[in-house]
């Protein structure tokens, strides 16, 4: 009987010698949970496999780089996430997003998503942004950009998850002061 390999062993083997078992053991292992999450950002199935597919061919053609630091699931979801941001930027991803976003709320009020994007297209988040400190970007990007939990983000900035929480909080504080 064969024994199962570690997703780190896995990994290893893709990049090494581009070992096709290992690269499927690790799309079974991960595309089922990756789509999961993915359509929890996107109601369009179409796109989602799309940015599946696309995210294992990354790891396939070694455009991504595993670096043995945090839970290689987590380094999937960041690949995942980010290619499914950039889907989302081409022509008419506001107008998608906004309206999924208007069909998962029944508020007459505006979502934190519609009001960031009205930011977005008055150009003064940007400049809210950069006034940031690193540290409270790093976390808003690892938690709201990346969609990642605050564990994942506290395992990929390397901090507790508490700090995580404490910068969130304070990165918002400082985002909705200047935006408002």
């Amino acid at each position: 009987m064969r024994e199962t390999r570690s997703d780190g062993e896995l990994l290893r083997a893709i990049a090494a010698d581009g070992d096709r078992r290992a690269f499927e053991e690790l799309y079974r292992r991960y595309a089922p949970w990756l789509t999961a999450r993915l359509r929890g950002r996107c109601a369009d199935a179409g796109i989602v496999d799309d940015v599946v597919q696309e995210t294992f061919l990354a790891v396939w053609r070694g455009t991504a780089r595993y670096r043995e630091e945090g839970d290689p699931a987590g380094w999937l979801w960041r690949i995942g996430s980010r290619r499914l941001v950039d889907t989302m930027r081409g022509d008419g991803a506001r107008g998608r997003l906004r309206s999924a976003l208007a069909r998962l709320r029944h508020r007459d009020e505006a979502s934190a998503e519609e009001r960031v994007l009205a930011g977005v297209e008055h150009g003064d988040l940007a400049g809210a942004l950069t006034r940031l400190s690193p540290e409270l970007r790093a976390v808003l990007q690892a938690t709201v950009i990346d969609g990642l939990t605050t564990r994942e983000a506290a395992v990929l900035l390397g901090i507790p998850p508490g700090t995580v929480k404490t910068r969130a909080l304070r990165a918002r504080k400082q985002l909705r002061e200047a935006l408002a």
